[in-house]
């Protein structure tokens, strides 16, 4: 049983489900956060569940803070047995529209934020022989969409690190790399990539319009649905964290897991051949190794 979990933006949503519930299944948790004015919230839904877990201030962009967030942990604990990426941004708008600044903000903290996690736990997992770093991507990152090609952009980042890790550091050192393929989530994720587009100057007057608005429509009738099957494609926090969950549960996790029937048939074409990575991870470690020096 892995003890010791940190979960990254752990303020709301998803990553404050996946606290909750790490809780409840005996974990000592660590919820991070960056909003301050979110701390309120945690501790109040925290209570609310019935369960403890340390908040700590941790902000994805920013190494030094990661780097004391891991230390208090490791000083408290000795070990992270757990790192969940969890903390990320949604980003729609074509490529033509977006700044350079937009797209620096979207990689930085869609992918360069799960490697900073990942590597400031590494030493610490590798050194114990043991550790689990599972990563929230989204089916973004197999099946390129509309509007998201820098997001996609992040989340197929995502999907090849995670992949490449689980490739050698994985079995050479007894640790474990998931990604986890939810579609959509009913929380603040998809509000808050509506405030960043239209902090962007929203729908723009260009050829773009009309494809945009089709978009836009067909995105909200399917939050309204607000079901995995196959009318939509939003599924509650609550019923990812479940996912995770059963991910930490396993003995022999897969490299990625969808959270929902709709996500599976979303994907079918990208993944039928090879639907949770362990054969491809087997058939790299075999190329290049066949068996591992360590």
């Amino acid at each position: 049983m892995y003890q010791t979990l940190l979960v990254s933006g752990a303020s709301g949503g998803l990553g404050l489900s996946l606290a909750i519930g790490a809780a409840k299944a005996g974990y000592r948790t660590y919820a991070a956060y960056r909003d301050t004015a979110k701390i309120g919230r945690m501790e109040a839904a925290l209570a609310e569940a019935g369960v403890s877990a340390t908040i700590l201030p941790m902000d994805v962009q920013d190494m030094a803070s990661i780097e004391a967030a891991v230390a208090r942990i490791l000083g408290e604990t000795g070990r992270i047995d757990v790192l969940v990426n969890n903390a990320g941004a949604g980003f729609v708008r074509t490529l033509e529209q977006a700044t350079e600044a937009e797209i620096d903000w979207a990689l930085d903290v869609n992918l360069k934020g799960v490697m900073r996690c990942t590597k400031a736990v590494l030493p610490a997992m590798r050194a114990a022989r043991s550790g689990r770093v599972v990563t929230i991507s989204s089916v973004g990152g197999l099946v390129g969409q509309p509007f998201n090609e820098v997001y996609c952009a992040a989340k197929f980042g995502v999907e090849g690190f995670m992949e490449a890790l689980a490739t050698y550091v994985g079995p050479a050192f007894g640790l474990h790399f998931t990604v986890v393929e939810p579609g959509g989530i009913t929380s603040d994720f998809n509000a808050n990539a509506m405030k960043q587009f239209a902090s962007g100057g929203g729908m723009r007057q260009d050829e773009y319009l009309p494809l945009l608005q089709s978009y836009v429509a067909g995105v909200q009738a399917r939050a309204a649905a607000g079901d995995a099957g196959e009318v939509g494609n939003y599924q509650t926090p609550d019923e990812v964290a479940e996912a995770v969950l059963a991910v930490l549960a396993d003995p022999n996790p897969p490299v990625r897991v969808r959270t929902s029937g709709w996500a599976e048939n979303f994907s079918r074409l990208k993944t039928s051949a090879d639907p949770d990575g362990r054969k491809l991870r087997d058939s790299i470690v075999a190329r290049y190794f066949g068996k591992l020096p360590l």
